[in-house]
């Protein structure tokens, strides 16, 4: 096949085969090639250990003791080159790690390591004769000839959309048990299904994930959310049961009925969480706020009751999700960005949009959530409403958006106003204390209660009013 590969690939490719060593093109590069994508990461495996890799390259720079080898881009910040060597892997006593790796001598042998047919596949440059140069993205590319290497058929299950593990699917996740969730999460990235023996191999060892970190855990789950197709992602993530090991505080949400007299809903707590999660991924692109969603409702189970006249209730849901969510982001070790952020989601996604609130109360909603994260809030209050069966948006909701700009037009704190504590000392004539504060607040008070414009002059022609009758 052709391809337009940049020329500093070309140049490492070529450096290596002058002295003879074997260089292949793997990773993600292969499949992005494959389907004809953009190809953003381009990684190498090769014969020569890291020693003769640092001997090709004066920039060249060793890595960690995989034998990865890293060669910076051409382009500044982008992703840097990576050469490993190839190898082998023995003993996983952890399900975590290999406890042996050593240098491979071929290429069959690196590949058979690997987890899933796609990524086991290898391309090699057979042919720059007829080299055709153009710039794309201050690159240049060169136009090769490039030959597949599939060992474990990993194009059939590319065109098929499937995740297949390589070999045996349970030898490869007793090596190392996050795979089943990288399997996941390569799914929910590219849309695909995963095959029928890796799905149940991934039930068989579900228990296993709990060998692995939490930090590692975190970051293959988070993964999934900022993905492009994270309700899908979920689905698998539920049915493959790693949902009951790694979050079983949803587990319990499916099968909570909702549906009542009086109510909307029209799914179960879980289902409709992962409605909620589709809708909000079409409009939110953030993981934090993927993850929010799923979970706002993590609650209802603890709250649920039926009354007599059949209606269903989960009064303080929102209280109670967001303790668990609190716990959930504490034990898969969560920023404490992130898991401020999770928790002012979730505890405050069922605010009211009753349109005879006053501003005081807007201002409370906005301070409680912040106003970085309001348009998040509105963003999972839509999904949360797309997720339910009803529209997507009311008359209602829409004014409350409209009042929440206006309301953020106005001032919080005595801080917001347009003179400051010196403008009060310097047109009063009084020293610092106390009095400069209570002079503020009758200020900050009328301003609330628009009495009086928010603007320097008129603050200031107000303030000599007062200094008159005092």
């Amino acid at each position: 096949m052709k391809y337009d590969v940049p020329a500093k690939v070309l140049e490492i490719i070529e450096k290596f085969e002058k002295k003879d060593f074997e260089i292949y093109i793997v990773g993600g590069a292969v499949r992005d090639i494959l389907m004809k994508k953009p190809v953003y990461d381009w990684d190498f495996t090769t014969n020569a250990h890291p020693t003769e890799m640092l001997e090709l390259f004066d920039t060249a720079y060793y890595t960690n003791d995989f034998g990865m080898v890293g060669i910076p881009a051409e382009v500044e910040d982008e992703r840097p080159y990576e050469i490993t060597t190839f190898r082998t892997e023995s003993g996983y006593s952890d399900a975590r790690r290999p406890d042996k790796v050593e240098w491979g001598k071929t290429l069959t042998e690196d590949l058979k390591r690997r987890d899933f047919t796609i990524n086991a596949m290898a391309l090699k440059v057979i042919s720059n004769k007829e080299k055709v140069t153009r710039k794309e993205n201050n690159l240049s590319l060169v136009t090769c000839h490039l030959s597949l290497i599939d060992l474990y058929e990993g194009k059939r299950d590319l065109d098929n959309k499937l995740i297949r593990a390589v070999g045996d699917p349970s030898e490869r996740f007793s090596e190392d048990a996050l795979r089943m969730m990288r399997g996941v999460r390569v799914a929910s990235e590219l849309g695909f299904l995963i095959e029928e023996n890796t799905f149940e191999a991934i039930k068989a060892n579900v228990t296993r994930i709990h060998k692995i970190s939490r930090e590692r855990i975190r970051d293959e789950l988070l993964k999934t959310f900022a993905s492009a197709h994270p309700y899908e992602g979920m689905v698998i993530f539920k049915n493959s049961m790693l949902l009951q090991e790694i979050l079983p505080e949803m587990e319990k949400a499916f099968g909570i009925e909702q549906k009542s007299p009086g109510r909307h809903h029209i799914y179960d707590v879980g289902t409709h969480s992962l409605l909620s999660l589709k809708f909000v991924s079409e409009k939110n692109s953030d993981p934090i706020v993927r993850f929010a969603t799923f979970i706002h409702d993590v609650g209802k189970p603890q709250t649920f009751k039926k009354l007599e006249t059949g209606t269903i209730t989960f009064y303080n849901h929102e209280i109670i999700s967001a303790r668990i969510a609190k716990r959930i982001a504490e034990r898969l070790r969560f920023s404490n960005k992130d898991k401020d952020k999770l928790w002012r989601l979730v505890r405050y996604h069922q605010f009211s949009v009753d349109e005879r609130q006053t501003d005081s109360a807007l201002r409370r909603f906005i301070r409680k959530v912040g106003v970085d994260l309001i348009p998040d809030m509105l963003d999972l209050r839509i999904g949360d409403r797309l997720g339910g069966g009803a529209r997507e948006t009311s008359w209602r909701l829409e004014e409350f958006k409209k009042r929440l700009v206006e309301v953020q037009k106005q001032p919080f704190t005595v801080h917001d106003l347009k003179i400051s504590g010196f403008d009060v000392m310097k047109e009063s004539e009084i020293k610092p204390g106390p009095k400069v504060g209570e002079i503020l607040q009758t200020l900050y008070d009328e301003v609330v209660e628009k009495k009086l414009p928010n603007k320097k002059e008129a603050l200031l022609k107000k303030l000599r009013e007062l200094n008159k009758k005092s």
